[in-house]
């Protein structure tokens, strides 16, 4: 039976297995990061090299998610999942060389045309540097040698999208945790130098890919850059022009790419946000030193719960939302959209609060020592406690972006996407100058929210009629038990519960406190009747997750 005609607590209980495969995965690869980050900080603090690999790494991720995670999302995966239903694997196979031979071509070009343009792309994400010679040559060196990454991540990233269609999520999912151990290696190794972030990187995205072909081969690809004609079909003067470029054609490519574009100018837009607070970071007079690093380092915690939990229930979510949306099934896809939502909710509101009460904390045990001194732990942990307020907005639009995309509708997203953008410089121009690195934090929290009412209402609308009543008040009780667990980690966190000083005193008492804070909110949830805790016990008790 299919997905789209099983009853709904079915097909929500397999989206949670997958998207608990995915989250503990997901786990292991943000563990490692960080590792990957505490080991960076402590190398290099907020300063020179740490800014110069945050602006060197995220050009390449910009461009990767452009052509590889985000085309993945918005077209792969819905495409892929409803051919494969009414095509035979043969057929399913030859789209997936097509498409293949085609991102090989794009992303090769662009990065040939990286690696030559870097001095200039770097000029323009970060015009701070012009005025520091040094802090510029490193970043346009750094820059150069990892932009082939985007080449392996956009190929692992379109395997990945393979897997997913094909309901494999495993080995896709655990991946990236190679990229974290080879930096992490290699930075170890070379010590204060970028040149083992490099390397790290580029071994990494060598590792995540290689993981995944084994698995390909075992569902059925066979590699195939062009397709083979007989003699007798056409001449040999004309096979091999005729051979290059049918294996650059197929309907349901075309397809793909009509889907593709609105969404790689939503990534496209959606990556400008962060250069935006990169550019705006770069101005030390403004926002003062270590800008660009103190963003990267906070931002990363918030992309913890993220990638542990949004991520992986937008991923796992949007096959179930391509089958029901293809079967006409919109009941059940409201039903599934609306379960999205509230389990967002239940997961990113006690992370959002308790992210705001524990910051100083968590910045300082994670990452303080060397040369990540009291000056980069104090910036950073402002940055992450406005960062925090649009943590439960971050996550409820991936879901509301992957139910667009199971509609085939990229262009709605982009649109608001564009209006994020635009929200995000008028507000980092205004926040930048009373509030220093602070006020770019709390700008993107602003425009992440209107963001996502705006996804949120145009949806409603689409399928009406659409009950947000339920989801509101999973809201306001989920907010409740948050806040109560956010005054007892506070109180908790004035005391000095474990009688050890140092670094393992310190990770000792933030792991007491964050343990007893969950612990706490559990029981808030109960007081609360928030549903998601009955549910989430009752999937536990009958070993189906």
């Amino acid at each position: 039976m299919s997905i789209e005609h099983t009853p709904a607590g079915e097909s929500h209980r397999a989206i949670a297995k997958f998207a608990g495969v995915i989250g503990f995965a997901t786990l292991c690869s943000r563990l490692l990061g960080f590792i990957r980050d505490i080991v960076i900080a402590r190398l290099f603090g907020v300063y020179i090299y740490a800014q110069a690999f945050v602006i060197a790494f995220k050009i390449p991720n910009l461009l990767r998610d452009l052509v590889g995670e985000g085309a993945t999302n918005a077209a792969v995966v819905p495409v892929f999942t409803q051919y494969s239903l009414k095509h035979n694997k043969e057929e399913f196979w030859e789209l997936a060389n097509t498409v293949l031979n085609l991102l090989l071509v794009i992303v090769a070009s662009i990065t040939i045309l990286g690696i030559i343009f870097s001095p200039v792309i770097v000029r323009l994400i970060a015009p701070g540097f012009i005025a520091e010679p040094q802090k510029l040559a490193a970043t346009i060196k750094l820059n150069r040698i990892i932009f082939p990454y985007i080449l392996l991540a956009s190929l692992a990233a379109y395997s990945m999208g393979i897997l997913n269609s094909l309901r494999h999520f495993s080995v896709p999912a655990f991946a990236p945790c190679l990229l974290n151990i080879s930096i992490i290696v290699f930075a170890l190794i070379f010590g204060e130098g970028i040149k083992g972030l490099a390397w790290g990187i580029l071994v990494g995205g060598v590792l995540q890919l290689a993981v995944q072909v084994p698995i390909l081969y075992q569902k059925g690809f066979r590699l195939n850059l062009f397709k083979r004609f007989t003699p007798l079909e056409i001449s040999a003067k004309q096979a091999g022009i005729t051979k290059f470029l049918t294996g650059f054609k197929h309907p349901e490519a075309l397809l793909i790419g009509k889907l593709m574009l609105p969404r790689l100018a939503s990534s496209c837009i959606y990556q400008l946000n962060n250069f935006v607070d990169s550019i705006f970071g770069s101005l030390v007079w403004i926002v003062g030193e270590g800008g660009v690093a103190v963003l990267y380092f906070s931002y990363r915690l918030i992309l913890f719960p993220l990638g542990i939990f949004s991520t992986a229930l937008s991923q796992a979510i949007l096959p179930t939302f391509s089958l029901q949306a293809a079967g006409d099934n919109y009941d059940n896809l409201k039903r599934t959209l609306a379960f999205g939502l509230r389990a967002t909710l239940f997961v990113m509101l006690p992370a959002s609060v308790g992210f705001m009460v524990l910051s100083w904390p968590v910045i300082w045990t994670l990452f303080g020592g060397g040369r990540f001194d009291f000056y980069s732990a104090r910036l950073t942990a402002q940055a992450l406690f406005f960062y925090s307020i649009g943590l439960c907005a971050y996550g409820s639009s991936r879901i509301l972006q992957s139910c667009f995309f199971s509609l085939k509708d990229t262009v709605t997203p982009t649109k608001v996407a564009g209006l994020a953008l635009l929200l995000n410089v008028v507000l980092n121009s205004v926040l930048m100058f009373p509030m220093k690195i602070s006020g770019l934090a709390l700008a993107t929290s602003i425009s992440g929210i209107i963001s996502f009412f705006v996804l949120f209402f145009i949806l409603k609308k689409r399928l009406h009629p659409f009950s947000a009543r339920p989801i509101f008040n999973s809201f306001l009780r989920i907010l409740a038990a948050s806040l109560g667990m956010g005054a007892v980690c506070f109180f908790l966190a004035q005391k000095k519960i474990i009688p050890l000083s140092g670094i393992l005193g310190r990770f000792l008492n933030l792991g007491l406190v964050i343990i007893l804070g969950l612990m706490a909110y559990i029981i808030f949830c109960f007081i609360f009747r928030v549903s998601q805790v009955r549910e989430l016990w009752q999937w536990l008790s009958r070993k189906k997750i």
